[in-house]
């Protein structure tokens, strides 16, 4: 009979995908081939890179409910006749990923890296960065520990003494020795939550103004949406659909929404909000009505106001603010534009962007450029993730927008949006 891993199919699709679409094949799973250090040795060792999972709270009644596991470059270590703390002058560790997955979502998976050493001795595994345990599994006594730090980044919480049901150490295949690979999802992942915790940090320099707001304005079918959708999913750790999205020549969106981001994680409102409206087109009649840009900008118009292509907001409507405060004006407009077809953009088109920034500009308004439906972001997650100065597939199209709005390239973002996916993507 076949041995099964206890990861359901999207919890192990995250985590090929997060190391690099890579496969994961099963070793060793505690509960067939005995909880004991030296079957797991006897399984796993000189097998190359490893993923070792532990399942904590299977049962529905527990509040320890998680799946937590580790990745190390290398091979398995092997038993040492002593455990001593390493120095970290001595030998260069390799970088680990650390993740873990929460059982009542099993799409969501959170990560941290780290420089480890790990060492084998005294039946159980031992897990060091920087000379101190951060890490450790005992199998014999189905028992592990994990230092106060990682637990808070990784989001998990048990009680003292807590045990483990099933542990599985896995090979990974499709990566080698190839560590300057590693080394660039490292850098990927390390950046990803360094950005996270920047947007969750970042604080207006305006006293009364707590929430920056953010308007995207772009063509029919530019992905301004499914933006949106994107980054609440980032936030919610899942796949959200809350902006309605399509692909019709005609603009899906009716109203103009302003959307709360939630960061899920942590249980608070990020301070900006993102604004949608409808997507503009080169016809008159046709799209939001540049009347409207004005009183959006202002702040005049009120979240789920129903747009009309060829009849614009009026101060008689009864939800028009007509005295809105700092707060409530538009204090960023994002260009959102599609990479592929930036090109193909009508006269008629450049020049109501053109008219647009001009308005914009008037108000004394930031601007930013987003461009979406990137194929191929990979090739902007090089080194210090500010490769636009080097030849790349769409150098040509980055610069044709930047020079249409005047908008600086250090202003200019390449995104790949959420559409047809059905999990996150970790990294």
């Amino acid at each position: 009979m076949a041995v099964v891993t206890r990861l359901t199919w999207s919890q192990q699709k995250s985590l090929e995908k997060m190391l690099g679409n890579v496969s994961l094949r099963l070793l060793y799973k505690s509960s067939v081939h005995e909880s004991d250090i030296c079957r797991m040795n006897e399984k796993c060792t000189r097998q190359g890179p490893t993923v070792t999972i532990i399942y904590v709270g299977e049962s529905s009644f527990s509040v320890d409910n998680f799946v937590l596991g580790v990745f190390m470059l290398g091979d398995h270590p092997e038993e040492h006749n002593n455990l001593k703390r390493p120095n970290p002058s001595l030998k260069r560790p390799n970088p680990s990923f650390y993740f873990s997955f929460q059982k009542n979502d099993i799409t969501a998976m959170i990560t941290a890296v780290l420089e480890t050493e790990t060492k084998i001795n005294s039946g159980q595994m031992v897990c060091y960065s920087s000379g101190q345990e951060v890490f450790s599994v005992h199998p014999g006594e189905s028992s592990f520990s994990v230092d106060d730090s990682l637990k808070k980044t990784l989001g998990i919480y048990f009680c003292s003494g807590s045990k483990y049901s099933e542990c599985e150490v896995f090979h990974v295949d499709g990566i080698g020795d190839d560590k300057n690979y590693i080394s660039k999802i490292t850098g990927a992942t390390k950046h990803r939550n360094s950005l996270l915790v920047e947007l969750g940090t970042y604080k207006p320099c305006v006293d009364f103004v707590s929430e920056i707001r953010i308007l995207l304005l772009g063509p029919v079918g530019s992905g301004k949406s499914s933006f949106i959708n994107s980054v609440k999913s980032v936030f919610q750790g899942r796949l959200t659909r809350q902006a309605r999205v399509g692909s019709d020549v005609t603009s899906i969106t009716e109203q103009y929404r302003i959307y709360p981001i939630k960061d899920r994680r942590h249980g608070k409102y990020l301070p900006f909000r993102l604004c949608d409206s409808m997507g503009l087109h080169e016809k008159e009649g046709v799209g939001l009505c540049m009347e409207d840009i004005p009183y959006i900008l202002k702040g005049c118009m009120p979240d789920r106001y129903q747009l009309n292509p060829s009849r614009p907001i009026t101060p008689s409507h009864p939800n028009f603010m007509a005295s809105p405060s700092l707060k409530d004006r538009i204090h960023c407009v994002a260009y959102v534009l599609d990479i592929n077809s930036i090109n193909d953009l009508s006269s008629k088109m450049v020049t109501k962007f053109q008219q647009i920034q001009k308005e914009v500009l008037s108000y004394d308004t930031a601007c930013v450029l987003l461009l979406t439906k990137a194929t191929n972001c990979g090739e902007f997650l090089q080194g210090n993730f500010s490769n636009m100065d080097k030849p790349m597939t769409f150098q040509s199209q980055i610069m044709d927008a930047s020079k249409m709005l005047n908008i600086p390239i250090y202003n200019t973002f390449v995104v790949e949006n959420y559409t047809s996916e059905w999990e996150l993507d970790p990294v």
